[in-house]
């Protein structure tokens, strides 16, 4: 990864750690020329980053999707709330300022393309197969799951599914990524492809893109 974005994507705010950005990266810059990404959970754009610069490198294009309020954790009272991120007139969480200008400053305005709205609202009218999928939105079970239903499909064969914060153990974090991966493998179009850290990937095996997938 170029040092000047891996510059960038430190800078920015958010919770990808850098072994796993660069994880990501490295996935991105396999699948990214086969055709576009679509990243569910922008937030501030940090691991927009990792995936626009590997979208860069290819010639390909990454979506990234959000509807900027935040998701129940960046609420205020909850642990990873920032107040900086909340307008202050309308007293509710907006990321998009934040994530064009981390995007601006990256210079990767022309290989990320972002996506404002809710993910199943998109999700109904999303019909363009995918190479790369990087689940990492609302980590509530009806939002990851939401996630995974509407997009799934999508993917290509031979396309990746990527998912974040996947923890076994409930002491070490929320369950939901973990159950989605879980359908994913019961599912027998996706098989595990390597993990780093909390990230994990899947390759899609079987079936065509836009086909339900279990």
């Amino acid at each position: 990864m170029p040092a000047d974005l891996l510059a960038h994507a430190r800078a920015a705010k958010g919770f990808m750690p850098e072994d796993e950005g660069a994880f990501l990266h490295a996935i991105a810059l396999e699948h990214l020329a086969d055709g576009p990404g679509l990243e569910v959970g922008t937030y501030c754009g940090k691991s927009a980053i990792y995936l626009g610069a590997a979208a860069r490198a290819v010639d390909g294009i990454v979506f990234t999707l959000d509807h900027h309020r935040g998701s129940e954790e960046n609420q205020a009272g909850w642990e990873h709330h920032d107040e900086t991120l909340v307008d202050a007139e309308l007293g509710r969480m907006d990321t998009l300022p934040v994530f064009r200008r981390t995007l601006a400053l990256a210079g990767l305005e022309d290989e990320v393309v972002a996506v404002v709205g809710r993910s199943t609202t998109v999700a109904a009218h999303w019909r363009s197969p995918l190479s790369l999928l990087f689940v990492d939105g609302g980590h509530a079970e009806v939002h990851a799951q939401n996630d995974y239903t509407g997009f799934a499909r999508w993917l290509m064969p031979g396309g990746a599914l990527v998912i974040h914060d996947v923890f076994e153990r409930p002491e070490d974090g929320g369950q939901a990524p973990f159950h989605v991966w879980q359908r994913a493998v019961a599912s027998g179009a996706f098989e595990p492809a390597g993990t780093v850290g909390s990230m994990r990937v899947l390759s899609r095996s079987s079936g065509t893109a836009g086909e339900h997938v279990g």
